[in-house]
This record gives C-alpha cells, structure tokens and sequence, in this order.
C-alpha cells in the first residue's frame, strides 16, 4: 500500500470523525421579515413605517418538497447552530467523496500494477481494463 492512499484514508477516518461530532442538524436558509398589519393608525402605516418584527422564519427543500417554519425569538441562536452544521456537513460530505475518488483510482492503479508483475512475460502486452 502507497504512502498517499494511506494518507487518503487518514483523512477519510478524520472526515468521519467530524461527521460523527456535529451535533443537530437542520438544512435551509433563516430569514427575517418585517410585516405590515391592517389598522389604519397602527405605527407600521406611520411616515417612515416602523414594521412589525423581525420574524424569523427558515426555509428549505427535503425529499423533493419545499417547506418553511416560523422560529421563535428565543430558538433562532440554536436554529442557526443547526444550519452551520448541515452546511459543514455538506462541505464534509463533498469533502469524504474527492478523497474517495482519488483513492479508488491510485487502489486500481496499484491493483494493476500488481497484476502486471505477477502476469508471465510474453512479449505482448494485454491492456487491464479499468
């Protein structure tokens, strides 16, 4: 085994153990909005308006469907602590899946290699399929 697929699968190992320590996660976007109510001498009908919130409000697709929550005030600091670890998530998932890639092919270089020294001599040389 080549010293570079050993060092790819150290960092494979270390992309799964971050995985494994995020925490909670939760895919989307947090946004916050400013509304307008409907009584005429409300403050938000004011010159310059003063709208009403701010409301938070998450948004996301899963399985193919959209879908938003409202999010409490008082949640948003661990909302936003759920959406930084599925973005890591992500970053680690892309992450694991170059290395992965890379060390399939050095796996099936080496594996060929091995083959072309074990293979008899004949003069001829067959090509290893892939």
């Amino acid at each position: 085994m080549s010293h570079r697929v050993q060092v790819l699968e150290r960092r494979i190992q270390k992309i799964k153990e971050q995985i494994a320590a995020l925490g909670p996660l939760r895919p989307g976007t947090l946004s916050q909005q400013f509304n307008v109510c409907g009584k005429a001498a409300c403050r938000c009908k004011a010159d310059p308006p003063q709208k009403h919130g701010p409301y938070y409000q998450v948004s996301f697709n899963w399985q193919g469907k959209s879908s938003s929550h409202f999010v409490r005030r008082e949640n948003v600091d661990i909302v936003e602590q759920q959406l930084r670890n599925y973005k890591t998530l992500r970053e680690l998932v892309d992450g694991w899946v170059s290395l992965g890639l890379e060390l399939s092919q050095l796996q099936l270089q080496e594996q060929r290699a091995s083959q072309a020294r074990a293979a008899p001599r004949s003069g001829k040389r067959r090509p290893v399929p892939v």
